[in-house]
């Protein structure tokens, strides 16, 4: 809207000049916003520690090396497995926690990249997997369930998280909600659904620490761990592990998309209330649902069913 197109809409009075002013203020803002994001994207992508030219400094990949689709467990010794369900698979970087194959399913480019455990790594693979070209994610791991009606060896798929970790706070004030992209969810589900088996569809919760879950009665700050477990049961939280409100986050302030799947490997409340509570590590039935979510995926966009373009795109353009 012009100028002359505000003053003809609200006159040349009083209000129309409040109108213009405030107009003009907001364009003033926009500006200053898409030049701030222009120069930290161009500082960003032109500051690389690396020591090989054109590769991530910590996963070790680049531009080509991986497909806008990608996995990503924690453990690095899963992308093998996870890798084998691809066709023509290569391993295209070995560092640190990260490991990279890349190969294809439905004839398009996908990749699995393992993160390690929590927030700060997993927030690292997906920034500079998006510098090297993915845009579509889906974290695949394990899980503690919380509800008793979420059984060992059940998948839960996230469709948002509780954001009690520190990494997601360096991206978005805790007001801002973490939540998956529902078209993710959506293929996840329907993936599960498709394979068999018990799943749960909700809220999980993300932490730090491990033990703080797991004996939260020897920290300091025992009364906090404990009270705040008990009202994300009662608020029907679903399970709770390490990663999903970080990347929900990141991939929010990065105008990318993400969904996450896990195995549920036991339930500390079945164990508490003396149910049957056997645990369970075979992470196929995850995987199985990831993958066949990326080919829902695929098949969606190549018929642009929803027409996905990662909005940072746009913003660049």
């Amino acid at each position: 809207m012009k100028y002359a197109a505000v003053i003809n809409r609200y006159g040349a009075g009083t209000i129309g000049q409040a109108v213009v002013r405030s107009y003009g203020i907001l364009k003033l803002i926009e500006r200053g916003l898409t030049f701030w994001y222009t120069y930290l994207k161009k500082a960003r992508d032109s500051m690389n520690y690396s020591e090989i030219e054109g590769k991530q400094y910590h996963i070790q990949v680049g531009e080509g090396d991986v497909g806008k689709y990608v996995i990503m467990p924690g453990d690095p010794k899963r992308c093998a497995k996870i890798a084998k369900y691809f066709d023509d698979a290569k391993l295209m970087a070995d560092s640190r926690e990260y490991v990279t194959y890349t190969g294809y399913l439905d004839g398009v480019k996908v990749s699995v990249t393992s993160t390690g455990i929590g927030g700060p790594s997993a927030s690292i693979a997906m920034e500079e997997l998006v510098m090297s070209g993915a845009d579509t994610f889906i974290r695949i791991g394990t899980c503690g369930g919380m509800q008793t009606e979420v059984m060992s060896g059940d998948v839960v798929i996230a469709s948002g998280a509780i954001r009690m970790e520190g990494t997601s706070r360096e991206y978005a004030p805790i007001e801002f909600p973490a939540v998956a992209d529902i078209r993710i969810v959506n293929a996840l589900t329907d993936a599960a659904g498709k394979l068999g088996g018990n799943y749960h569809v909700g809220v999980v919760q993300c932490k730090d620490s491990f033990y703080g879950q797991h004996s939260p009665e020897t920290k300091p700050v025992s009364y906090e761990l404990l009270n705040k477990w008990e009202a994300w049961k009662r608020l029907g939280c679903l399970a709770s592990e390490m990663e999903s409100a970080a990347l929900f986050v990141v991939a929010s302030s990065l105008r990318v998309r993400v969904g996450s799947c896990f195995l549920v490997v036991a339930n500390q409340e079945r164990e508490k209330e003396g149910l049957p509570n056997p645990v369970v590590h075979d992470t196929d039935m995850a995987v199985r649902v990831a993958v066949e979510a990326l080919r829902t995926l695929i098949r969606e966009d190549r018929n642009q069913i929803y027409s996905y373009v990662p909005c940072r795109s746009r913003c660049e353009q």
